[in-house]
């Protein structure tokens, strides 16, 4: 009895979600059995050939407010993050309900977005270097491969919360001299209590 119900729920589950057109993958299908909860995750995405697009003060506020978006719907909490001149690293958890392929998907959509039109409307020969006129879209701004490292301790954390603040700092980059000193990163919330982004969640929360 129980399988039989079982079994016809996720049936009618299945043909809805192939009848509504949603690209159909092996994650989600999985999903809709057995909900997917995700541990914390480390994240650095680096923009297209390396390239110093960050830099603009305007691109780094479009990374702020996709976060911001994602954080204000329910899709994912971020713990920590820091914007460099041409990547980005953040502690992310994904919450249950959307898969990491729907919220990186979402997060990286949605600021290519927004940086074509910013520098179709203000640098258009900047634009012209992040032309790659590929099948599926004419500008790249994010390298393909972003990588993504699972955390299963609270060491692992700490070392990666302490990584992603400490970039700024670096001797190569000599953004502060200290991270706190970094506006666009969660230094600040960390070492002195100070949470200008009001998205933010402390990994001890």
């Amino acid at each position: 009895m129980h399988f039989k119900f079982f079994t016809t729920t996720y049936i009618v589950r299945l043909i809805t979600f192939v009848h509504v057109g949603v690209r159909a993958n092996v994650q989600k299908f999985l999903s809709l059995i057995v909900p997917l909860t995700y541990y914390p995750e480390f994240l650095t995405a680096t923009i297209l050939r390396w390239q110093h697009l960050l830099k603009d003060k305007a691109c780094k506020q479009i990374v702020i407010d996709s976060l911001q978006w994602l954080v204000t719907s329910k899709k994912c909490k971020v713990y920590a993050f820091v914007i460099m001149p041409n990547h980005i690293h953040l502690m992310w958890k994904i919450l249950d309900g959307f898969t990491r392929q729907e919220v990186q998907g979402a997060f990286f959509s949605f600021t290519a977005h927004e940086f074509k039109k910013h520098l179709k409307e203000n640098n258009t020969k900047i634009l012209t270097a992040y032309f790659v006129s590929d099948s599926d879209r004419m500008y790249q701004f994010w390298e393909r491969d972003s990588l993504v490292k699972e955390c299963f301790t609270p060491r692992f954390i700490e070392q990666k919360i302490e990584y992603i603040h400490q970039n700024p700092c670096k001797p190569h980059w000599n953004l502060a001299n200290l991270p706190e000193e970094y506006k666009w990163s969660s230094a600040a919330f960390y070492f002195k209590g100070d949470n200008e982004f009001a998205w933010l969640s402390h990994i001890n929360e």
